[in-house]
């Protein structure tokens, strides 16, 4: 019977200590002693909050719409190339239409933009061989701001104008290489534009040798003469401010490059501003990419 009786009083206990009738008190605790910690909590959140929300405000203040109030950027931009194909890997065939019309799309598509009567509509017919400042008037901002045209006929055989297969239906494919946007950059001075030079790019067979593929990549061909990236394209404003402004492209064509055997190629941008890239980044300044050609 002691069992029983002390089995009974510790649940009482227990019921107490959630609710004792005696003195009104909810988990140990009367209702105004709850009222103030809740209160307590409710102010101390607000103030979280508010600091939160002040601190916000206070750090979107100091950024600017237009340009961003920190950059902190690689010494030389990043290079991309288009089509891009898998893996940075070119590879079709000749015969079979099906291997490369994915290549012609992705240009076409790409290339829009660029059409000679859109830009004659929406950009400036510029001076070459210097830069475009537009600069604003103190707190007056000088925008929207214009850019210069960039007409697809300028890539000439590499357009899609003359040759709407871009050269893959004959084994003469055109590569389109565009350098990174950066804001501000100025690639080059003196009057001298940065250009690009694609050749075959040295890589590793074994542990102590090294090869390169400068028997199979042949003649280039590059548009712009000398795959210049003009001056007249730069600065960059960023694309709220500069809405128009249409990327400078460099296009290469592999005139009589190796069939049936894979070439690794390597373009690099020049420039007398830009630091050569570095080997911890494949494109910094430069872009690898492994090109096929086969006949069937």
């Amino acid at each position: 019977m002691s069992g029983v009786k002390e089995d009974r009083k510790g649940s009482s206990d227990r019921w107490e200590f959630f609710w004792n009738p005696r003195t009104h008190e909810l988990l140990g605790r009367t209702a105004s002693s709850w009222g103030l910690i809740l209160l307590f909590y409710l102010v101390f959140y607000l103030f979280l909050a508010g600091m939160f929300v002040l601190t916000m405000y206070i750090m979107l203040l100091t950024l600017d719409d237009y340009k961003p109030t920190w950059q902190d950027r690689l010494a030389t931009p990043g290079m991309m190339i288009r089509p891009k194909g898998d893996q940075l890997e070119i590879s079709f065939s000749m015969s079979q239409t099906e291997s490369w019309d994915g290549f012609v799309h992705n240009l076409n598509r790409f290339l829009t933009p660029y059409n000679d009567r859109y830009q004659v509509q929406t950009n400036d017919n510029c001076s070459p061989d210097q830069y475009f400042i537009q600069e604003d008037s103190g707190e007056v901002r000088n925008n929207p701001k214009r850019s210069c045209q960039f007409n697809r006929t300028m890539l000439e055989e590499c357009s899609g104008v003359s040759d709407g297969f871009y050269g893959y239906s004959s084994g003469q494919p055109c590569i389109l290489i565009k350098l990174n946007r950066v804001i501000g950059m100025l690639p080059g001075k003196d009057g001298q534009s940065p250009y690009v030079t694609c050749g075959a790019k040295r890589y590793r067979v074994e542990k102590d040798e090294w090869r390169e593929d400068s028997d199979k990549i042949g003649a280039l061909a590059y548009y712009p003469p000398n795959g210049t990236f003009n001056l007249m394209y730069y600065p960059y404003y960023g694309k709220k401010a500069q809405v128009n402004y249409t990327q400078p492209l460099v296009a290469v064509k592999f005139l009589n490059a190796s069939l049936n055997t894979d070439i690794n190629v390597e373009c690099k941008i020049n420039s007398n501003t830009l630091a050569e890239g570095s080997e911890r980044d494949k494109f910094a300044g430069r872009v690898s990419f492994k090109l096929r050609i086969n006949d069937k």
